[in-house]
C-alpha cells in the first residue's frame, strides 16, 4: 500500500503505545498523521496483561477506555502466598476515594491492541502495514522536516516522528540515542535475570482460591517468585493459535529462572513449564500428589516465551533530526515486569505526548518561530518518571528474590522469612493494603 508523501506526525509502531498515541492525537484535534508498523499483522500472544488504575483514567480521558472495560477482567487485588498458604492480600477497594476505576484490568496484550485498533478504525484511521523504517535524514529544503525512508523505497516527509517501535527501536538507533541501565550493567547472578511466561490449560482444571478470577497471585518459594493469573474462558477465541480450539480455562503463569538452571529455551515446551510449576508453583496447580491431593497437569500450552528482566532507559526521549523525534514505550525505557508497570507507563507516555505535540503544532501555527520548550519540558518530566518507576520495579524484585537461607550460623533466620512475617502481620492493617494498592495503581506517578 502506498504511503502519503507528507504528514505532520508519523507514528512508527502499532503496539499499545503507538495505537494510544494515534487515539490521543485524534482526541486533541490532530488528524494529519500516519501510523505504520513493520509487521503484516499484530501478534496474537498475551505478553503484558495488566492495565492499572491510572492508565484506565488516562485512556478514559481520551474516550478510549470503554472497549477495554467491557472485555477485561476487573482485578480485585494482589495476593502473595507460600506454596500452601496466604501471606498477604492487598485489595484495590481503597482506591475508590481516589479514582472512578478502583481496580486493575487483566487482559492479554493482543486483545488490548485489538480493542484499541478497532477504536482507531471507528475514527477513520487505519494502521499502514507492513512498512519498515530503514532511514531518516533532515530534509534539504526545510530544516524542520525529516525524510523517513522505508524498506520498500517509499519516503514520508514528517514534522514530528514518534518512535513507538519497541526495545530494538530503529528510530532510536538512527537518531543516535543511547540505551542502557541507569545504574550500570545488569548483574548476571540476579535470580531474576531471566523469566519464563506461558498461557496454559490444565487437566483436570485446578481448584483453589488462587484459581479464581480477579487476583494476581504471587508465590514466593526458595528465593524464587512464581505468578499466576486466571483468565477463565474469557479470551479463548483471541488466544487461539494454529487453529487449535481452546475449550478449557486459560491461566497465565510466570516464573523467574535461577541462573544456576541455565538459559531457558526460546519458546519453552510443555514439559519445561510443567517442571517450573511443580518446582515453584502454588500447590493446587501442581502434578505432585505430595503437595496436591488432586494433582493436575498442563494440558495445552497455548503460548510461551522467555525474556530478560534488565532495565534500560534512553539517554533522552526527545531530539531533533530536522523533525522533532520522540521515543515512547519500550523504545524509551524497559524494566522488569514486577508490578506490571511497563505497558502502563508506555500508554500514559503516549497519551500525554500527543497532547504536548498538538499544543506545539497549534503554537507553531500562531508563531512559526516557536521554540521547543513545550516538547522539552514534557520529555524531561517523562524521563524522570521513567527513572522513578525503574527504581520502584527494582525494589520489588529485590524483595521478591530474598532467600530462605539463614543469615548466619549464629542467627537462624532468613531475610525471606522476616519479609513473610512482616507481610503477614502488616497485611492485617487497612492502611498497609491501601499503600500497596496506591503504589501499584500508578496514581502517584501519572
Amino acid at each position: 500500500m502506498s504511503l502519503p508523501e507528507n504528514t505532520t506526525v508519523l507514528i512508527v509502531g502499532a503496539g499499545p503505545a503507538g495505537l494510544t498515541a494515534a487515539l490521543s492525537l485524534v482526541h486533541y484535534g490532530c488528524h494529519d498523521f500516519v501510523i505504520v508498523d513493520a509487521v503484516a499483522e499484530g501478534l496474537n500472544a498475551s505478553r503484558a496483561i495488566t492495565i492499572h488504575c491510572a492508565t484506565i483514567e488516562a485512556l478514559a480521558s481520551i474516550d478510549a477506555a470503554d472497549g477495554l472495560l467491557s472485555r477485561a477482567i476487573k482485578g480485585k487485588g494482589i495476593r502473595i502466598t507460600s506454596r500452601t498458604s496466604q501471606i498477604f492480600d492487598a485489595k484495590f477497594d481503597s482506591l475508590k476515594k481516589h479514582s472512578a476505576h478502583p481496580y486493575t484490568l487483566y487482559i492479554p496484550q493482543n486483545v488490548t491492541e485489538l480493542v484499541l485498533g478497532q477504536k482507531l478504525q471507528s475514527l477513520g484511521v487505519q494502521v499502514q502495514r507492513p512498512h519498515r523504517v530503514v532511514g531518516m535524514k533532515q530534509n534539504e529544503k526545510d530544516s524542520c522536516i525529516t525524510d523517513v525512508s522505508f524498506e520498500d523505497g517509499q519516503v514520508i516527509r514528517a514534522r514530528y516522528v514518534i518512535g513507538a517501535d519497541g526495545a530494538r527501536s530503529i528510530i532510536r538507533t538512527i537518531a543516535g540515542i543511547g540505551f542502557c541501565d541507569p545504574k550500570g550493567p545488569h548483574l548476571a547472578n540476579n535470580v531474576f535475570a531471566q523469566m519464563v511466561s506461558a498461557d496454559v490449560t490444565f487437566e483436570p482444571e485446578p481448584v483453589g482460591p488462587v484459581t479464581l478470577e480477579g487476583h494476581l497471585n504471587g508465590t514466593v518459594f526458595s528465593g524464587n517468585f512464581f505468578f499466576l493469573v486466571p483468565f477463565g474462558k474469557r479470551f479463548n477465541t483471541e488466544l487461539t493459535r494454529d487453529g487449535k480450539p481452546i475449550t478449557k480455562s486459560i491461566f497465565r503463569v510466570g516464573c523467574a529462572i535461577p541462573a544456576k538452571n541455565g538459559e531457558p529455551p526460546h519458546a519453552p515446551p510443555k514439559e519445561y513449564i510443567q517442571n517450573l510449576i511443580d518446582t515453584y508453583g502454588p500447590a493446587c496447580i501442581t502434578s505432585d500428589p505430595s503437595l496436591n491431593p488432586k494433582p493436575v497437569k498442563v494440558d495445552q500450552l497455548v503460548w510461551s516465551t522467555r525474556f530478560r528482566t534488565h532495565s534500560a532507559i534512553a539517554d533522552r526521549t526527545f531530539t531533533r533530526l530536522g523533525a522533532a523525534i520522540f521515543l515512547v514505550g519500550d523504545a524509551a525505557h524497559i524494566h522488569s515486569p514486577a508490578g506490571g508497570q511497563g505497558m502502563n507507563l508506555a500508554i500514559r507516555d503516549a497519551i500525554f505526548l500527543a497532547e504536548a505535540v498538538t499544543k506545539h503544532i497549534q503554537a507553531s501555527a500562531e508563531n512559526p518561530d516557536v521554540d521547543d520548550t513545550i516538547l522539552q519540558e514534557f520529555a524531561e518530566a517523562r524521563h524522570a518518571l521513567a527513572l522513578e518507576i525503574i527504581g520502584f520495579t527494582k525494589t520489588l524484585l529485590k524483595l521478591a528474590s530474598l532467600t530462605y537461607d539463614s543469615y548466619a550460623w549464629w542467627m537462624p533466620f532468613s531475610w525471606a522469612s522476616i519479609r513473610d512475617l512482616v507481610l503477614r502481620i502488616l497485611g492485617g492493617f487497612d492502611f498497609v493494603q491501601s499503600k500497596v494498592a496506591w503504589g501499584l495503581s500508578g496514581l502517584g506517578r501519572r
